[in-house]
């Protein structure tokens, strides 16, 4: 991102007084943060403050966080719609201490660790676009880095491969080759995420950005040509599906062993 860009984003933020005093950092995160964005993409920032905001209007959104809430401001300017989503400092030590090496090898189950929102809080730390509070964000990275936040996600990822696995399994042997269908097609994309997870791509809460996120990744274990083919499904034949979903589940098996959790 170019300085000015940066500059021009605070300048209308805090034109229309989004930027509370006790602000300690500010990021632009999701798709424009990568460079992914398109002419109608939303840009999607995240303010870190040490007490809730106070705004006459706005909304708010429940986490399992306390306060249990993070507040949010949204606008248009011209055409572009605007999101401004206000985390308190305390947010962060609280899913910090959800995500730590204790609670990860006390065998907490990793589907549940976190909230969607909380992953994406956290999974952004290092992919966003920091406009202000450099030395918040250097420190909570190095939290996160030495956290068990990675090993949970892809846990949590090899996990839902594996149950879909499990049920595309049963389900040829019952005969039933369209769910079985479906069922490894989620496993797949549970596989991959778990592959991009390990290699510091998160974000599988948004499956629309997995190409983006696969070619960001570039991983040993499977070429992007290789994995296009089995998400568009490009060999698959609908009067003998067998083949297909074999290889989605094999190349899944093989995914999980190639992942180191830990």
């Amino acid at each position: 991102m170019q300085e000015n860009e940066s500059g021009q984003w605070l300048r209308v933020l805090r034109d229309r007084g989004l930027i509370p005093g006790d602000t300690l950092a500010i990021s632009l995160v999701g798709s424009v943060a990568h460079g992914w964005h398109n002419e109608r993409s939303d840009y999607d920032f995240y303010v870190v403050t040490e007490r809730e905001p106070e705004f006459a209007d706005g909304s708010s959104i429940t986490m399992p966080l306390n306060p249990p809430r993070v507040r949010s401001q949204s606008f248009y300017l011209g055409e572009r719609r605007w999101e401004v989503t206000y985390w308190l400092d305390g947010h962060y030590d609280q899913m910090l201490a959800k995500v730590s090496r204790d609670e990860y090898n006390r065998g907490v189950a990793p589907a549940r660790v976190l909230a969607a929102r909380e992953e994406l809080a956290l999974g952004r730390l290092d992919s966003c676009v920091i406009l202000a509070g450099e030395p918040w964000f250097e420190a909570r990275r190095a939290q996160v880095a030495g956290s068990a936040f990675r090993s949970f996600m892809i846990a949590r990822s090899l996990g839902a491969s594996d149950n879909c696995v499990e049920d595309a399994l049963g389900q040829m042997k019952s005969g039933n080759l369209e769910s079985a269908t479906l069922s490894a097609r989620a496993a797949l994309g549970s596989s991959v995420d778990a592959l991009l997870e390990g290699l510091g791509q998160f974000g599988s809460q948004a499956p629309k950005w997995r190409p983006q996120r696969f070619r960001a990744a570039r991983p040993d274990a499977l070429s992007f040509e290789d994995y296009w083919a089995l998400e568009t499904m490009r060999d698959y034949d609908p009067e003998d599906p067998r083949p297909w979903i074999n290889q989605v589940l094999t190349i899944c098996q093989d995914i999980a062993m190639r992942v180191e959790v830990s």
